[in-house]
């Protein structure tokens, strides 16, 4: 049994010839096509290169080879590489049938027009194989067309050879979470995925039917749809329910309605949410719903009380699932507080000033760096290398800055999505106390189907 999932690198050509041929990695942009090339074939994960194939090309100039097709035919903007991987249950084949299988998937689907490499990885409990191609043909220049077609193709043709190999497919497939998620579900950290599950067995367990099931769900924030054959859920920033018997295959419409109550002793439940018992006064009035608060310190700074991580000590933990989700960012909070704290930066407008700042003098070292490496290209060996010293120089100034701008950058969006964060927690307590109002406010005012 084989998973399948396909993506592309974006960039430019310009920048890719520079990337590839300067070692010490000074466009930030390429980092994904780079960490992928590196990724897909480091050694200790393709016993030292024993499982590495390149199609249509050297595995050793690979990137080099792929630039030359796309110069000759001036395809050298936009998706510039694709990258995939093929994955098998623990167990099932050998590392040599695993490489077998994934060369002869990359022959069929890419084989007579791209260049492509094919590993695979023996440095997990499950071996998987991964691709990385050019998006642009060798044959004929034109660019691989990456469509919902292309996918199920893709997992057709990976289901027939698994099937000529003796191996097992998956009957019932359904989109699996994506990567982030999937590892932090597997480091047992909160996701989408698992606070829903824990809220609807809560609400299954403390109601004595579907009807009150539904309630006790809507009154935490989720928007429902317990019509149909499968059951739904969401919190409302996301675009798309999730079937509840995906999150677990026995949760059925069938099977609510059998264990409804379990642990209601007295009656239906009502959704409680509740706060950080230990909250300072200053902290607790500087947001309000529906404001875009711009005292963001103060504002991150409630912020971490409302997830426990503040003050250090405290047994609280939040209930709200919206707040729940976040405690997989404790890490992220924290470090963005404590820049905030060592910055001195105390408001939405000081921050956009610093960002403005940074950004020039990113700007002023760039300039002089393009100016070094203009003159590197005119120069003679002994000037090249003294210019290649200050061209390391400034590289050294430079990646810092950048990390500061991204750091503050991710600062000012995160900020208002505290805000929206905080707004739907309220909302959500608002409908518990008064669970006949219409929901009409500003971050989300449907309703999934009438009664």
């Amino acid at each position: 049994m084989a998973t399948t999932s396909l993506w592309h690198i974006q960039g430019h050509l310009r920048d890719l010839v520079d990337y590839v041929e300067n070692p010490e990695k000074t466009y930030p942009e390429l980092q994904d096509l780079w960490d992928a090339s590196r990724y897909v074939q480091r050694p200790a994960a393709t016993a030292d290169g024993h499982y590495v194939t390149a199609i249509n090309c050297l595995k050793e100039t690979a990137l080099e080879q792929m630039i030359l097709t796309k110069r000759q035919y001036g395809k050298t903007d936009g998706y510039i590489a694709f990258h995939g991987y093929q994955s098998f249950k623990p167990g099932e084949v050998t590392a040599q049938e695993c490489h077998d299988i994934g060369v002869a998937l990359a022959k069929e689907m890419w084989g007579d027009r791209f260049q492509i490499l094919v590993t695979t990885h023996l440095d997990k409990d499950h071996l998987h194989n991964h691709y990385l191609f050019n998006s642009v043909s060798f044959r004929d220049g034109r660019k691989y067309n990456y469509s919902k077609a292309e996918m199920q193709r893709l997992r057709d043709v990976s289901d027939r050879i698994c099937l000529e190999h003796g191996l097992s497919v998956i009957q019932n497939p359904h989109k699996a979470p994506s990567r982030p998620v999937y590892f932090d579900e597997k480091d047992g950290k909160p996701t989408r995925y698992n606070v829903y599950l824990n809220d609807v067995w809560d609400a299954i367990e403390l109601n004595r039917s579907p009807k009150y099931v539904e309630n006790y769900l809507r009154e935490l924030g989720y928007l429902t749809d317990f019509t149909g054959e499968h059951w739904k859920i969401r919190l409302p920033q996301y675009k798309h329910f999730t079937r509840i018997d995906t999150l677990d295959e026995r949760l059925t419409p069938e099977f609510i309605r059998r264990n409804c109550g379990s642990r209601a002793h007295y009656g239906n439940s009502h959704a409680e949410i509740s706060y950080p018992p230990s909250m300072p006064q200053e902290l607790a009035h500087i947001w309000q719903p529906y404001v875009r608060t711009t005292r963001i310190y103060r504002l991150y700074l409630r912020y971490c009380y409302e997830l426990g991580i503040l003050p250090k000590g405290t047994s609280y933990q939040p209930t709200s699932p919206f707040l729940r989700e976040e405690l997989r960012k404790l890490d992220l909070y924290d470090r963005e507080t404590r820049f905030l704290a060592a910055s001195g930066i105390e408001t939405l407008e000081e921050l956009q000033a610093e960002i403005g700042k940074t950004q020039n003098e990113i700007n002023t070292l760039a300039d002089e760096r393009k100016h070094v490496t203009y003159a590197m290209r005119r120069a003679s060996l002994e000037r090249k290398a003294e210019l290649q010293k200050q061209k390391t120089e400034l590289t050294k100034h430079i990646t810092p800055l950048r990390e500061k701008l991204r750091l503050m950058q991710d600062i000012e969006r995160r900020s208002e999505h505290i805000d929206q964060t905080l707004t739907r927690v309220y909302e959500s307590e608002e409908r518990a106390l008064n669970p006949g109002i219409e929901n009409k406010t500003k971050y989300h005012n449907e309703r999934t189907y009438e009664r």
